[in-house]
């Protein structure tokens, strides 16, 4: 690799020495380095495990971690290898960050009580090939092609399975044992299968009722054990499970619909090796972090009972959130959760966030990496957002054929950033990049990624595409790429130098917030004040695509709109307000709008209506009133206690109704004082004094 170590050593404010083979003669230069009191960065992963040990045995060594970076698959293995030495130091000064802070964990405990399910004789080959640190349960589906063994090694289930749910550790499965034959009692002498003329009993011992015709002849071979008995009612049983190997077609089973299926749950048609090499790991304790964090006060999802923002429900692929709607909020089963972090990415006030890393963190890595890019000499810059497994590999394919020479590799410009996973960033940190002087955010998804994620990614992305526009920046800046192997993805990102993406002139310095809609408006503001086009050529506003928009207006039709202020109770980031005066109004913040309908959902008239937007003008940020009302007098005190339109809709609707006839009519008039000293002082009312002696007075109100 065309290394550069004193162009580096400068960006990074070190003195850099480089080594060939470190890992081999010149081992001694590592561990004078891990024997001082400084942390130690090396820039080579493909022999982590040899580093780690040669650390663990070097005498004097401090309790400091040593870490590692891959400069090579990802530049220095490329055919611009020698213009890679801005991006090479980006990639050493994010290795320089301090790890994620811990966060707290969910915790798994499995004992290795497998229930294996399927055709009996695949599932006693597969209970063969796992018994021992395993012990499995097998749950028959049939026979198969040859039936079980003779010798009863496990534990055998039969009936018809109803239910299967929870995580690694925790499965709870229920069926029902409907057959005629008691597999407890079964001796397997086979002698039904032998009589039966039907052939309706396999060798799963169990009766196939849509061949049998009532014979009886199994009944009378089986009556030394008493296992067969056709008016046995069906039995329920409930058993818990560590580990699910289920050995049924995928497409013929929807045991678990959801696109990632639960820890400790695996399908396995007999061929891949590595899925029994997976359950055997599975034993034991295990934790992992939680990768969410949730704030119910400022969730979209629903109030009092109505549903307006329900997009974390919608795209988790693991169905680990729930709706609460009773409560206003969601649930989220941490055992469930595989750390997408999906939700948070659609999450439109930052309710749901990512806690691992912390979008602050993740922020700070960004922005660390673009400034010593830009530093160095760097030009347009672009991240490629990749997951720490498939697109991991993807990335690392490539630089190996580019060493080879059968691709071009990682171009100098392209800075690859592991996530966790490709979903778990959205418009807020993208703009921010843009804002911090990337030129393009290009997400790689792959084969394994679910659909709603990718939906997601793109709406996210027309969403920040259309604010970069419509402030007069030009290009593409954001860019999903899908590519099934190593030279698809060598294809794709050769493509990105096709075209030259505009951006600020100005790198902004702001630090990512821990709320998403600070980080956001920090973003806004300052490519706002960096756009090319001057602030008087602009439009008023940017319409932004419905679909995932954070930001935008509402509207409300003045003619229909009673001024309840129903919306205002609804409204969960107080972009709806109220009068403090108490004057009858209805105040709108639009910078503080989530789009999320909760307002138009509950308003009773049907008089609001979201407009996705994002407003160019100061006037975003300050409160402005969408409508107003001559406020209603009490007719008794004069006191203002609701609005002239609002009350005469009530008269309005209430006037043929026999309860609000004459003197009740004339009391929806008065606040809520004046009716109650009106209704005691009336003297054509019934007095609850007025009632004979011994009435049942519990239906009175």
């Amino acid at each position: 690799m065309p290394l550069d170590a004193p162009a580096l050593g400068r960006s990074l404010n070190e003195t850099l020495t480089l080594h060939s083979t470190l890992c081999r003669r010149e081992v001694p230069a590592f561990q004078r380095a891990v024997q001082a009191e400084e942390p130690v960065f090396v820039a080579c992963t493909q022999e982590q495990r040899l580093f780690s040990e040669v650390a663990g045995q070097t005498d004097g060594v401090r309790a400091q971690a040593v870490r590692f970076v891959n400069i090579r698959e990802t530049g220095g293995w490329s055919r611009d290898a020698k213009q890679a030495t801005p991006k090479i130091a980006a990639l050493l000064a994010a290795a320089h960050l301090p790890e994620p802070e811990p966060v707290p964990t969910a915790s798994y405990a499995s004992g290795g009580q497998l229930l294996v399910i399927g055709n009996l004789d695949a599932a006693e080959r597969a209970a063969a090939l796992l018994e021992g640190p395993l012990h499995p349960t097998l749950f028959a589906t049939g026979p198969g092609s040859a039936g079980g063994v003779q010798a009863r090694r496990w534990p055998v289930l039969g009936g018809r399975l109803l239910s299967i749910e929870g995580w690694l550790g925790a499965f709870d499965v229920r069926w029902e044992a409907g057959n005629p034959i008691d597999l407890d009692l079964c001796t397997r002498c086979n002698a039904c299968v032998a009589v039966c003329p039907e052939n309706a009993i396999g060798l799963d011992y169990q009766v196939d009722l849509a061949l049998c015709k009532s014979h009886r002849a199994c009944v009378q071979a089986c009556r030394a054990a008493g296992a067969i008995n056709f008016d046995r009612s069906a039995e329920l049983g409930a058993e818990r499970f560590d580990l699910i190997l289920d050995l049924r077609p995928a497409d013929a089973t929807p045991t678990f619909l959801q696109h990632a299926l639960p820890q400790g749950y695996l399908r396995w048609d007999g061929e891949d090796p590595a899925v029994p090499l997976r359950l055997r790991e599975l034993l034991g304790e295990f934790e992992k972090p939680r990768f969410f964090q949730y704030q119910a006060s400022i969730c979209a999802h629903a109030r009092n009972e109505t549903v307006g923002c329900s997009a974390c429900v919608d795209i988790c692929s693991a169905e680990a959130i729930t709706s609460l709607k009773g409560r206003g909020e969601v649930r989220v089963e941490p055992h469930l959760c595989v750390g997408c972090g999906a939700c948070t990415t659609v999450c439109p006030t930052g309710a749901m966030s990512y806690a691992y890393p912390r979008p602050q963190e993740l922020g700070h890595q960004w922005r660390t990496m673009l400034q010593t890019y830009l530093a160095a000499g760097g030009k347009d810059p672009a991240l490629l957002l990749h997951n720490r497994q498939r697109g991991l590999a993807l990335v690392d394919e490539l630089g190996r054929a580019a060493q080879l020479r059968l691709a071009h590799g990682v171009p100098h410009q392209v800075i690859p950033v592991a996530l966790w996973h490709m979903a778990s960033t959205g418009v807020e940190l993208w703009l921010s990049a843009i804002a911090w002087g990337a030129r393009q955010i290009v997400v790689l998804a792959t084969e394994d990624d679910a659909p709603q994620y990718l939906q997601a990614i793109q709406d996210q992305m027309a969403v920040a595409q259309a604010v970069l526009h419509g402030l007069g920046f030009r290009g593409t800046h954001f860019v999903l790429i899908r590519p099934k192997n190593a030279l698809d993805l060598d294809a794709d990102l050769r493509r990105l130098g096709e075209t030259r993406q505009h951006g600020p002139a100005q790198s902004a310095r702001f630090a990512a917030q821990a709320a998403k809609r600070a980080t956001l408006e920090m973003a806004l503001e300052h490519l706002m004040a960096n756009s090319p086009v001057a602030e008087s050529a602009r439009p008023p506003a940017i319409a932004l695509p419905a679909d995932g928009s954070p930001l935008g207006a509402v509207s409300v039709n003045t003619g229909t709109c009673t001024l309840c202020l129903a919306c205002v109770g609804a409204c969960p980031a107080g972009a709806l307000q109220d009068n403090a005066d108490e004057r009858p109004e209805l105040r709108f913040i639009e910078k503080n709008c989530v789009q999320c309908g909760l307002c138009a959902q509950t308003c009773p008239e049907g008089a609001i209506k979201l407009e996705p937007r994002l407003l160019l003008s100061p006037e975003r940020k300050q409160p402005k009133v969408l409508n107003a009302a001559q406020p209603y007098v009490c007719v008794r005190c004069g006191k203002p206690f609701g609005t002239l339109q609002a009350i005469e809709a009530m008269l309005s609707r209430l006037s043929g109704h026999a309860m609000f006839q004459g003197a009740a009519a004339e009391r929806l008039k008065m606040c809520a004082d004046c009716r109650v000293i009106d209704i005691y002082r009336g003297t054509n009312e019934l007095g609850i004094e007025d009632v004979p002696d011994g009435k049942n007075l519990r239906g009175l109100r």
